[in-house]
């Protein structure tokens, strides 16, 4: 497996705190506020944010145009789908849970990059995902009850999650030579469009004002998650193999799981915590430097 640089590791460190702590926000958030909207809004203020660190960083916002329609795939099986899957799943499950079954995304990363493009996992990866597949497992144990009254929240977080670890092999094998962040902007720009429409199309009727819970949680969105962390993401994905860039973000629903339990006074378990065990074993696998061989 690729071994981390010391910049990697920065961002992958920052992501995982950002992305960890959103889930709850998310949840607080889609509960002030129409789910599909937020979503729209937050990526609509959120694309200035990454428009300016391209001016900033001299990078160009050019994208030849024999590469669009491979930018829309990327786009769609990247953005689209988990975007508005996603944040209508955080609105009928609980944070945690919902960041629990997005982040299986993972495990089917791993069944796609097998079955369609016979990627051959190592003993390593193969003790990382099947890790990472008991951790959740422990971290859902308590929610089954539950999670079997809400079939659609399921499916969609499931749905979005399979969606995604398929456009993170895309990505990673993508032919399109710009730079990550050119790449990013336009993927984002591409879903803030989708995700107006959606809201236009949708919840039309429900536009409001937003009151101080939906400011806030949209500012953090639009600042933190679309406008730096997004980018962050792609930045990992390009770099790493597939099965190293996924199972190294596999610590978030753990943080998901107990900031909601501080956040919101939810009962921690003894899963909870061999979950996180778990986590790390799965994430070391993929990321922890392997021995030389000897001569």
């Amino acid at each position: 497996m690729q071994k981390l640089s010391r910049q990697q590791l920065v961002v992958l460190v920052l992501l995982t705190l950002a992305w960890g702590v959103n889930w709850p926000v998310m949840k607080l958030g889609v509960t002030h506020y129409p789910p599909l909207t937020f979503r729209a809004v937050s990526i609509w203020l959120g694309l200035p944010i990454l428009a300016a660190t391209l001016v900033f960083a001299k990078v160009p916002f050019s994208i030849p145009r024999r590469y669009w329609p491979e930018l829309l795939w990327l786009s769609a099986t990247n953005m689209f789908v988990w975007h508005a899957c996603i944040i209508l799943a955080v609105q009928t499950l609980s944070s945690g849970r919902a960041a629990i079954l997005g982040y299986t995304m993972p495990i089917f990363s791993a069944v796609i990059g097998s079955l369609l493009f016979h990627s051959a996992l190592s003993r390593r990866g193969w003790i990382g995902v099947s890790a990472a597949t008991v951790g959740v497992a422990l971290l859902l144990w308590h929610e089954l009850t539950q999670l079997a009254g809400r079939p659609l929240g399921v499916l969609l977080a499931l749905f979005s999650a399979a969606s995604w670890a398929l456009g993170t092999q895309l990505l990673r094998r993508t032919r399109i030579e710009v730079p990550t962040l050119t790449l990013s902007f336009w993927m984002i720009a591409l879903t803030a469009v989708v995700m107006g429409v959606l809201s236009v199309l949708f919840e039309r009727h429900q536009w409001a004002v937003p009151d101080a819970a939906a400011t806030w949680t949209i500012a953090f969105n639009a600042i933190v998650i679309c406008g730096l962390s997004q980018a962050a993401w792609f930045y990992l994905a390009r770099g790493l193999p597939p099965v190293a860039s996924t199972l190294s973000v596999m610590f978030i629903p753990v943080l998901g799981v107990f900031i909601g339990a501080l956040w919101l006074g939810e009962v921690l378990h003894w899963q909870d915590f061999a979950a996180v065990v778990l986590m790390v074993v799965a994430i070391a696998s993929v990321l922890w430097p392997a021995r030389p061989r000897a001569a």
